[in-house]
This record gives structure tokens, sequence and C-alpha cells, in this order.
């Protein structure tokens, strides 16, 4: 089974989608986009987050493909910047 360094390695996503991510993971904030995306309460650890984040990704790649009207552009943006912000720092905590 892939670690999930490697599962993020092999997502595919629109160009576009991912070049705005990687233009706003610079100012990601562990507490203020997690809280945003998984609620509030204790926040999990890098592993965990990622893959409750990597879940919602997923649901709303489904709706980006689908045409669903409740589909949200800068929703999704903002959703791959915490991905991106969680697996930086997950990657700078490893030994």
């Amino acid at each position: 089974m892939k670690d999930l360094l490697s599962l993020l390695k092999d997502l595919r996503r629109p160009r576009l989608l991912i070049q705005a991510a990687r233009l706003g993971v610079d100012d990601y904030r562990r507490d203020i986009h997690l809280r945003t995306h998984l609620g509030y309460g204790n926040l999990p650890k890098h592993g965990s987050a990622l893959i409750q984040l990597v879940e919602k990704e997923s649901v709303m790649n489904s709706e980006r493909k689908d045409g669903d009207t409740s589909y949200s552009v800068a929703r999704h943006v903002d959703l791959l910047i915490a991905i991106m912000g969680e697996a930086r720092l997950m990657r700078a905590s490893q030994p």
C-alpha cells in the first residue's frame, strides 16, 4: 500500500487549480485552515488531517466533474492549499 505522501503525488487535478493552490500554500495557517475544513475542536495530527482533507477534496472533485451547481472553485483551491500545507508540515516533521 502506498504511503500518504506518495498518494498525494499521484493526485491529478487541472493545472490551473494546482497553480492557484501553490500560490496560496505559503500563507497556509494550520489553525485557521483546518478549522475551516474540519470544524472546531482539537486539531488532528498531520496524517489524520490529510486523510480527512483528501476525502473532502475527492467529493469536491466529483462535484466539479459532474458540473454540480454547488461546486465552488474558490473552496476547492482553499482545500488544495490545506492539503499542500499539511503535506509540507508532515514532511518537515519527519526525521
